[in-house]
């Protein structure tokens, strides 16, 4: 399998929904994480991300408009470790609290399922970004999985649970994970592993222009984009808002 351009993945659709991408740039040096957030009712798009300690969370732009603020409002990316976290629900919580109790990424999210949002029942997406004071045997310090959490074609009896782990990324590859297929009512949920997709070297600012302007400009409501020196751990982190 070759890797597709991320621009033209993301933009080949006007309603990805919520997206995390997670990758290597093509130097090696740097993890790369974006997570995107669309809307299409005025409650979802009545959204911002702003800076909460080492993450994010969302925050209505009008407080006035704010409706139901359960599954729109939560703290997309937190820090633990030497891990960072992302995902589209308040799954951020849940993986951060369960793992310092022991349990690993895909045991944290054994307790969830998709959303309750019917009839799309969104699918929970999340990713965690490991980057290793120590080298492993092989000397590497960088890895990373995703998980997909959804129901079973719609049907909310059973929810199917992915976890996907790369344990030594590629320079220049990520992997590109999204809620919904397209565009639709009910939405059709992800389908697959996650689309494996080119990263160049791009610096960060640029890394996010191209992620932004990708997105369809009617629904897409805010982007973080973070780089983290691998040898270092040290983060640089871009939050781009439509609502300003």
């Amino acid at each position: 399998m070759k890797p597709v351009n991320l621009e033209k993945e993301i933009s080949k659709t006007s309603y990805p929904g919520r997206g995390i991408v997670l990758g290597r740039t093509a130097d090696g040096n740097n993890a790369v994480i974006a997570y995107f957030i669309m809307g299409r009712s005025e409650n979802s798009r009545n959204r911002v991300f702003v800076e909460d300690g080492d993450g994010i969370r969302t925050k209505a732009f009008d407080e006035s408009k704010l409706e139901d603020p359960s599954l729109i409002i939560y703290a997309p990316v937190r820090t633990f470790a030497e891990s960072t976290i992302v995902t589209n629900g308040d799954q951020t919580d849940t993986i951060v609290s369960l793992m310092s109790c022991g349990k690993t990424f895909e045991q944290s999210l054994s307790g969830r399922e998709f959303e309750p949002d019917a009839p799309n029942y969104t699918p929970r997406i999340s990713g965690i970004v490991n980057c290793r004071t120590e080298a492993d045997a092989r000397g590497e310090k960088l890895s990373y999985s995703m998980s997909i959490l959804k129901s079973a074609n719609g049907n909310p009896k059973c929810c199917q649970r992915f976890t996907f782990d790369y344990d030594h990324p590629i320079k220049g590859e990520g992997h590109f994970i999204h809620t919904y297929m397209g565009d639709g009512n009910p939405l059709p949920s992800f389908e697959g592993e996650p689309t494996l997709v080119e990263i160049g070297n791009d610096d960060i600012d640029t890394f996010a222009e191209k992620v932004w302007n990708a997105l369809d400009s009617d629904n897409k409501v805010s982007l973080f984009v973070r780089y983290i020196d691998i040898a270092t751990n040290k983060a640089e982190s871009r939050i781009i808002n439509k609502n300003k």
